[in-house]
C-alpha cells in the first residue's frame, strides 16, 4: 500500500471509532467482569426462570437474603461504602431491617400536596443558574440533596452541607458507572457531618442502630441512594422531553420513562430455602438470584419500584410526585433540546441544551450537532476508562471482601 493509502485507511479507522469501539469494549468489560466474579448468580429471566415466573420467584418468601453468601455483595458494598452493612437495601431480614425500614417509611410518608410543594421549594432553592449546555444529572443533584435534607432534618439545607451531599452522591454514582474511582475522603466528610448532626433530626431514628450506624444509615439511604436515584430518574424524564417533546400527560410520561429506563439494573437476592419450580427443577437454598429489571421490562413487565413482597423502593409513592413537580416547574421556565444518546445507565449524565423558555437560540442546529459529535467521541474514551477502572474496582472489591469479612466477624 502507498503512504497515501495507509493514511486514508488510518483516517477512516479513527473516524469510525465511535461506531464500533464502545460496543467492543463494553462486550470485553462484561466478559471480564463475569470471569472475575465467577459463576455467582442465576439470571432471571433466563433459562431456568422465564419472564412468566419472574414475579412469582421474586415474591417467594425464600428469596429474602440480601448480602450474606454472595460474592457479588462485596462489589456492591465496595461501591456503597461507608456503612453498606446498615444500608436498608443490604440488611439481612430480621429486627434491624424491620426497624430501619419502619423508620424510612415514617420519614418518607407525607401528603401528596406537601411532597409536591417540598420538591418545588427545593428546586427554587438549589437549582444552579444554568443557560446553555448542561448535564441534567449534575443539574438535579443539588435539588434532590436539598429535598432529602428537608425530609430528614425538616429545615432548608445550608449551601456547604449541600455541597457535601452532592460531592458524596456524585462520587458514589461515578464509581458505580465505572467512570471514576471512589474517593473515601469525600464520603467520610459527609459521615462526620451527619454524626455531629444526629441530634438535630426531628424523627426517632432506628433503636437497633448505635450512633455511628445511624449516621451511616442516613448517609446510605437518603443522601446516597435517594439523591442519586431521584436525580437520575429526573434526568431520564428531562432527556425524553428534550429529545421528543412532551405531548402526553406528565404522569404518563414519567411512568413510560421509568418503564423504558428502569433505575435498577440487577437486584440480587440469596435464597434462604429451596424454591420448587416444578417436579424437575428446584432452586436450592444459598443460590444467588439476579433479577434483571431491564430484561423484564423489555419483555412486557413493569416493576419500576420493585415488588411489594420483596423490599420495594421505600420512596415508591414520594419519588414520582417529586419528580413530576420538578419536571413541571423546570419545563415551565426552560426549553430543552438534546441530540445525545439516551441509555439506561446514563453514563454521559444527560447532555442537554437548556435555554429560558421562548428565547431564540442562535445556531441551534450547530449546537445540537456539536452535542451529538461530542457525545459520540466521549463514548470512545469513556468505554476504555470504564474497562480499566471497572476492572480495577472489581479486583479491589474482591480483595477487600467487605461483605464477606463483615459476616465472618
Amino acid at each position: 500500500m502507498t503512504t497515501a493509502s495507509v493514511a486514508v485507511v488510518s483516517l477512516l479507522a479513527v473516524l469510525s471509532l465511535p461506531y464500533w469501539l464502545p460496543r467492543a469494549v463494553t462486550a470485553v468489560r462484561v466478559w471480564l467482569f463475569a470471569r472475575i466474579n465467577g459463576p455467582d448468580g442465576i439470571p432471571i429471566p433466563g433459562d431456568l426462570v422465564g419472564v412468566s415466573r419472574f414475579l412469582e420467584v421474586y415474591s417467594h418468601p425464600a428469596a429474602d437474603g440480601r448480602s450474606r453468601g454472595a460474592a457479588l455483595s462485596d462489589l456492591f458494598w465496595y461501591w456503597l461504602s461507608p456503612g453498606a452493612e446498615v444500608h436498608q437495601e443490604h440488611l439481612e431480614p430480621g429486627p434491624r431491617y424491620t426497624d430501619v425500614a419502619r423508620c424510612t417509611r415514617r420519614m418518607l410518608t407525607m401528603p401528596s400536596q406537601a411532597a409536591d410543594e417540598l420538591a418545588v421549594a427545593s428546586l427554587r432553592a438549589a437549582l444552579p443558574y444554568q443557560n446553555g449546555l448542561v448535564r441534567l444529572r449534575d443539574l438535579m443533584m443539588p435539588v434532590w440533596a436539598e429535598f432529602y435534607h428537608r425530609v430528614v432534618f425538616g429545615v432548608p439545607c445550608p449551601p456547604g452541607v449541600r455541597e457535601l451531599i452532592v460531592g458524596h452522591a456524585h462520587d458514589v454514582i461515578t464509581s458505580l458507572k465505572c467512570c471514576g474511582l471512589r474517593h473515601m475522603d469525600r464520603r467520610l466528610r459527609l459521615t462526620r457531618h451527619l454524626r455531629q448532626s444526629l441530634d438535630l433530626v426531628p424523627h426517632p431514628l432506628p433503636e437497633t442502630l448505635d450512633r455511628d450506624e445511624r449516621a451511616y444509615y442516613l448517609q446510605g439511604t437518603f443522601f446516597n441512594t435517594a439523591v442519586v436515584q431521584s436525580a437520575e430518574a429526573t434526568a431520564h424524564v428531562l432527556m425524553e422531553i428534550a429529545a421528543h417533546g412532551c405531548d402526553e400527560p406528565l404522569d404518563t410520561l414519567v411512568e413510560r420513562t421509568l418503564h423504558a429506563f428502569p433505575l435498577f439494573g440487577v437486584a440480587h437476592r440469596i435464597t434462604s430455602g429451596d424454591i420448587v419450580l416444578d417436579e424437575a427443577a428446584t432452586i436450592p437454598a444459598g443460590s444467588v438470584l439476579c433479577f434483571n429489571y431491564a430484561d423484564f421490562h423489555r419483555s412486557g413487565g413493569d416493576i419500576p419500584f420493585g415488588v411489594a413482597a420483596n423490599r420495594p423502593c421505600p420512596a415508591w409513592h414520594l419519588a414520582p410526585i417529586g419528580i413530576r413537580a420538578v419536571v413541571r416547574e423546570l419545563t415551565e421556565g426552560y426549553d430543552l433540546a438534546t441530540s445525545a444518546r439516551h441509555t439506561r445507565p446514563l453514563p454521559n449524565r444527560g447532555p442537554c441544551l437548556m435555554t429560558p423558555r421562548g428565547r431564540p437560540v442562535r445556531a441551534r442546529r450547530v449546537v445540537l450537532a456539536f452535542v451529538r459529535l461530542r457525545d459520540r467521541w466521549e463514548e470512545v474514551w469513556r468505554s476504555v476508562l470504564q474497562l480499566v477502572l471497572g476492572t480495577y474496582m472489581v479486583w479491589d472489591a474482591r480483595r477487600l471482601r467487605l461483605c464477606e469479612r463483615h459476616f465472618d466477624r
